[in-house]
C-alpha cells in the first residue's frame, strides 16, 4: 500500500530556519559599502556559503576573489563572515587595501580564545573540518600551538607535549554531537584539559539541529535549503540521517527529484544559516504543487540575536544616515 495515498501529505516547516545574525550582518555589510562607496567592492571568498546570495550581491557590484593578490593595491576590501588568519590581515595591509572585516562575532570569539590558549602556552586542538575556511583562519592564530582534529580517530590517535597544558576549541559550524563525541574522548585522555567559557558552536548551528531532532519522528523526509559548501547546512542533513530519516540538501527547488516522494506523507522543511527565505517558499510553492498543500509551522525557540555593523562600516553609515535627514 502506498502510504503517501493514504496518509495526509502536509510540510512541516521549521522554525527557526534561514539566516543567522552573522550573516544578516555580512550580507548588510556588503550591501551598505556598495551603497557608501559604490561598486566595485572586492569580497575576500564567498561572504557566505550560499550561491544565491553570492550571485546576487555579484550582480550588485561585488568581486568576489579567492584570494587577496586579486585586488588591485589600495581598493577597499572585506572580509567574509568565517574570518581570515593574521597572514591574510598583514597582506591586506601590505597592499594598503580598505579593509571591511565582516568576520562573524562568534568566529571572533573563537579566534580570541585561540590567541589566549597559545599565549598561556597550551596546545590547541581544534575540533573542525579539513579546508573550512572557519579552521583555515582559526588555526592560522597559533600554528604552532595547534592541531586540527576532524573525528573521534583522531582524538583517540592525537599526541600533545604536555598533557597538563592543552585545551580545544571548536568551529562555530559544527554538529553537536559529532563535536560531543569528539570532546568526551579528549577529555578521558586528557583530564586536564581545558575549554572555552561557553561552547564554540554557534547558538543558530544549535537552534536548527534541535528543530531537526524534534520533528524528525513526525516525518519521512527533510529538505535542507542551502548550497553544498554549508557546513552548517550539511550537519542539518547527517542529524536527521542520524534518525534514520531520508535528508536531502537542496540549493533550490529545481534540485527536487521524484524518487525522494515515493512513499511520504510529511515532509520536513529547513534551511541553513545562509540561505534565504524566498528560496524557502519557493520550495513549499513547489511541494503544493506536489499535493502537500497543508503546510504546518513548528517553533522551537525564538532567536533575537542581532550584530552591529563592524566599526570601520557603522561609523560611515552613521554619517550618511545623519547627512541624509539633515
Amino acid at each position: 500500500m502506498n502510504t503517501a495515498a493514504t496518509a495526509e501529505r502536509k510540510v512541516i516547516l521549521l522554525r527557526p530556519r534561514g539566516f543567522c545574525a552573522g550573516v544578516v550582518r555580512a550580507i548588510d555589510v556588503v550591501k551598505i559599502a556598495l551603497s557608501l562607496y559604490g561598486a566595485p567592492i572586492y569580497v575576500r571568498k564567498e561572504i557566505v556559503h550560499n550561491r544565491h546570495v553570492v550571485d546576487e550581491l555579484r550582480s550588485l557590484g561585488a568581486i568576489f576573489v579567492d584570494e587577496l593578490n586579486e585586488v588591485p593595491e589600495g581598493a577597499r576590501t572585506i572580509f567574509s563572515a568565517h574570518g581570515v588568519s593574521p597572514m591574510v590581515r598583514a597582506e591586506a595591509r601590505q597592499r594598503d587595501l580598505e579593509v571591511i572585516d565582516a568576520t562573524c562575532p562568534l568566529v571572533t570569539k573563537v579566534h580570541l580564545e585561540a590567541v589566549k590558549f597559545a599565549r598561556q602556552g597550551h596546545t590547541i586542538l581544534l575540533i573542525g573540518h579539513h579546508g573550512h575556511e572557519e579552521i583555515e583562519g582559526t588555526f592560522g592564530e597559533a600554528p604552532e600551538n595547534t592541531i586540527l582534529v576532524a573525528t573521534e580517530a583522531d582524538a583517540e590517535a592525537v599526541q600533545v607535549v604536555d598533557p597538563e597544558k592543552v585545551c580545544f576549541l571548536t568551529q562555530t559550524t559544527l554538529s553537536l554531537d559529532e563535536t560531543r563525541g569528539i570532546i568526551e574522548i579528549l577529555r578521558r585522555r586528557f583530564p586536564r584539559i581545558a575549554g572555552p567559557k561557553s561552547q564554540d558552536i554557534c547558538y543558530a548551528t544549535e537552534n536548527r539541529q534541535m528543530a531537526v531532532k524534534a520533528v524528525a519522528p513526525m516525518c519521512q523526509l527533510l529538505l535542507v535549503v542551502g548550497s553544498q559548501n554549508s557546513s552548517n547546512s550539511r550537519r542539518l542533513v547527517e542529524v536527521c540521517r542520524g534518525a534514520a530519516v531520508p535528508a536531502y540538501l537542496i540549493d533550490d527547488r529545481s534540485e527536487l527529484r521524484d524518487a525522494w516522494f515515493e512513499g511520504v506523507g510529511a515532509v520536513s522543511v529547513t534551511a541553513g544559516a545562509s540561505a534565504p527565505e524566498h528560496l524557502v517558499q519557493e520550495l513549499i510553492e513547489c511541494l503544493q504543487e506536489r499535493g502537500y498543500a497543508t503546510v504546518e509551522e513548528v517553533d522551537i525557540v525564538d532567536e533575537d540575536v542581532r550584530f552591529s555593523l563592524p566599526g570601520e562600516l557603522n561609523s560611515q553609515a552613521v554619517r550618511l544616515t545623519t547627512i541624509a535627514t539633515v
